[in-house]
C-alpha cells in the first residue's frame, strides 16, 4: 500500500512539473508574440539576428538542398521511366521540394545549426549571469535579448527554404537533363503548369514560417530555463535539437493534413 502510495506522488508530482513547465513557456511564448512588434522597431537588432542565424547557415541549406535535388532527380526519373512519364519529372521535383522537403528539412538543418547555437548562447548568458544583471539594471532580457532572436528566427527560415527549394530544383534540372538527357523543354513546362503558386508554393512558406516559430521559440526556450552549468547548457541545447527536430515533424503532419487533404 505504501509502494502505491508513494508511486501516485511521484506521478502527481512529475504532472504538476509537466503543467508548470507548459504553463511557463505558454508565458513566455506569449511575451515573446507581444514583444515582436517592440522589436521591429529597433530593426538593427533583427538585422544582426537574421544575419547570425541566416546568413551563417546559408551554406548547409545550399549544399544539402543540392544533393537532394540530385537524388530527387535521379530516383524520379527511374521511378516515372516505369510509366513512360518521365518528362513529368521536373514537375515531381518540384513539389516534393515546395510542399515538403524544403520546409522540413531546412527547418531540421536549422535547428541542428541555429537552433542550437540560439540555446548554447542564451544558456551561458544564463550560466554567466548576464541575464541576472540585465534584471538588476531594471532590463527587461526578454524584450533586450529574446524577442529580436525571436523575430530574427522567423524571418530567416522562410528565406532559407526558399533558397533550399530553388537550388533543389537546378540539382534536379542538372541530374535529369543535364547527365540522364530528360528534354529541358518539358522539365520546365511541365513544373509550369503543374505547381500553383499560392497552393503548393504558398502553403509551403507557410509551413516554415510556422516551422521558424516553433524551432526559434524551443531554442530560446531551452537556453532560457537551462541550469547555470556547463553540463546544464549542453543538456539544454540537446533537448533543444531533440524537441524541436520532433515538432518540425508533428506539425508538419498537422500542417498537411490541413492544408493539401481538404
Amino acid at each position: 500500500m505504501n509502494r502505491l502510495i508513494d508511486w501516485l506522488a511521484a506521478l502527481g508530482a512529475m504532472t504538476r512539473q509537466a503543467l508548470a513547465d507548459w504553463g511557463y513557456g505558454a508565458r513566455l511564448f506569449i511575451r515573446l508574440l507581444v514583444m515582436s512588434g517592440t522589436a521591429l522597431r529597433r530593426f538593427g537588432l533583427v538585422r544582426d539576428q537574421v544575419h547570425f542565424l541566416g546568413n551563417y547557415s546559408l551554406a548547409i541549406i545550399t549544399v544539402s538542398g543540392l544533393f537532394v535535388g540530385f537524388v530527387l532527380g535521379l530516383q524520379g526519373y527511374y521511378t516515372l521511366q516505369r510509366y513512360g512519364s518521365a518528362e513529368a519529372l521536373g514537375l515531381l521535383v518540384a513539389l516534393s521540394l515546395v510542399r515538403e522537403l524544403g520546409p522540413v528539412v531546412a527547418a531540421l538543418l536549422f535547428a541542428g545549426r541555429a537552433g542550437a547555437s540560439l540555446t548554447a548562447e542564451i544558456g551561458l548568458m544564463r550560466a554567466g549571469e548576464q541575464l541576472t544583471a540585465l534584471e538588476m539594471m531594471a532590463v527587461d532580457p526578454v524584450q533586450r535579448i529574446l524577442a529580436p532572436r525571436f523575430v530574427g528566427g522567423v524571418i530567416a527560415l522562410p528565406l532559407l527554404t526558399a533558397v533550399f527549394s530553388a537550388v533543389g530544383i537546378l540539382g534536379g534540372y542538372a541530374v535529369g537533363v543535364l547527365l540522364i538527357g530528360v528534354d529541358s523543354g518539358s522539365f520546365w513546362s511541365q513544373m509550369q503548369s503543374g505547381v500553383d503558386v499560392w497552393k503548393d508554393v504558398g502553403n509551403g512558406m507557410v509551413k516554415s514560417v510556422v516551422f521558424g516559430v516553433a524551432v526559434t521559440f524551443i531554442a530560446l526556450l531551452q537556453g532560457y530555463v537551462a541550469q547555470p552549468t556547463p553540463e546544464g547548457v549542453a543538456s539544454a541545447t540537446t533537448r533543444s535539437v531533440v524537441v524541436s527536430s520532433l515538432s518540425v515533424l508533428g506539425l508538419d503532419f498537422i500542417l498537411t493534413t490541413m492544408m493539401f487533404s481538404i
